[in-house]
């Protein structure tokens, strides 16, 4: 019974885990990938004018911090200035906003 029990934890954790990659390539296409780019190079015409970082490059990566990602995410970004550099997306769930940061990981070369 302990077996059956553990393997069902087992995929239920596993189910999780896809769908909250899934829904993360989703937020990001709806969301994110206008200034970022598809691919997360950030070679878009907006991307260009904000200067993004490139997502796909394995130092970008590195500089980045799974709590700072979330909360850029959920809080936004501003200049130095106090221009805002990308807005809130605040309508996210914890959930979703975990979801992005595992998906922008995953954009890593």
């Amino acid at each position: 019974m302990k077996k059956l029990i553990l393997i069902t934890a087992t995929f239920g954790f596993a189910a999780a885990i896809t769908a909250s990659a899934a829904d993360g390539k989703t937020n990001w296409d709806s969301l994110c990938a206008k200034c970022h780019g598809a691919d997360g190079k950030g070679q878009t015409k907006m991307g260009q004018k904000l200067g993004v970082k490139d997502f796909t490059d394995a130092k970008v990566q590195a500089e980045i911090k799974d709590d700072a990602a979330f909360k850029t995410i959920k809080e936004g970004m501003k200049d130095a200035d106090g221009k805002t550099m990308m807005k809130a997306f605040d309508t996210l769930s914890d959930e979703e906003i975990k979801g992005l940061v595992t998906f922008v990981r995953g954009l890593k070369s």
